[in-house]
């Protein structure tokens, strides 16, 4: 270590912050932004109530209907509706609106002058996402098995279907970090739902596919929502459709790929303007 003593009287070192690593930069932000959740129960509430309340209003009006058409013997329609509630739940929860704040008020420019690598800025935010969305879909799981929802593929089946709609959460938090990276609006990235909720309805997710008109059947299986509720559902049947689970991850990885892409891209760029 060199230390200079320059003629203003201040003492110069020429010591300097280390990075700290990767992981360890990736967890503590992660830990920064799970420390943050509990004081955000505005953010978690809607995230519970909503797709709980059109779980039990669904069950209510459309099971009666659904359970008795021809053909349909042994079809539960409280199987059938949990994985559209656990997507409404887990998509388009993301930390991305703490990370404008954090543009806003100058912290993450500050970020950027310090030594931590700039992936695990974003990295940290999803792995606090990934750990948020998987909380979220308990309380909803729970709810459905005290209405009847059985799973037929055993406590493993529970775990692949938390992990499927962890994933897909996961994959869509993409999208809001790409709004908030480019433009640091709060608004724009609150929006960033409406790219969900129309894709939500043109899918399978109140009725089987077999039922839906032919051109909304015809959307629907463009639509990847639909093959991730078709391989959850696949686990609350009996044995294992490895067919439709490889369907629900394909459609997942895709998604991923696309809104990781654009977040990644709005990280550099947001990097190369400050």
């Amino acid at each position: 270590m060199t230390v200079t003593a320059p003629s203003n009287g201040l003492v110069r070192s020429d010591v300097r912050a280390r990075p700290s690593g990767f992981i360890k930069d990736l967890i503590t932000v992660a830990k920064r932004a799970l420390r943050a959740i509990p004081r955000e129960p505005e953010v978690l509430a809607p995230a519970l109530f909503i797709p709980t309340f059109f779980f039990v209003v669904n069950i209510g009006a459309l099971q009666d209907l659904t359970e008795s058409i021809p053909g349909a013997s042994g079809f539960s329609y409280r199987n059938f509706q949990l994985p559209t509630a656990i997507i409404f739940a887990v998509t388009g929860i993301s930390r991305a609106n703490a990370l404008v704040t954090d543009i806003q008020t100058g912290y993450f420019d500050r970020l950027l002058l310090s030594p931590v690598r700039r992936l695990p800025l974003l990295l940290g935010l999803m792995v606090a996402d990934f750990v948020l969305v998987v909380g979220l879909c308990i309380p909803v799981i729970v709810l459905g098995l005290i209405l009847g929802v059985s799973f037929g593929t055993g406590v493993l089946g529970v775990l692949m279907f938390i992990l499927i709609g962890a994933l897909w959460g996961l994959a869509f938090t993409g999208f809001p970090y790409a709004i908030a990276l480019k433009t640091a609006n709060p608004g724009a990235v609150a929006s960033s739902f409406l790219l969900f909720f129309p894709f939500a309805f043109l899918t399978s997710s109140t009725v089987p596919l077999e039922n839906l008109t032919g051109w909304m059947r015809a959307i629907a299986r463009w639509n990847p929502i639909t093959y991730v509720l078709e391989g959850m559902r696949s686990l609350l049947s009996d044995g294992w459709d490895w067919t439709a689970i490889g369907k629900a991850l394909l459609a997942i990885g895709l998604l991923g790929i696309a809104s990781q892409t654009m977040a990644m891209l709005a990280l550099r760029g947001r990097v190369a303007q400050d």
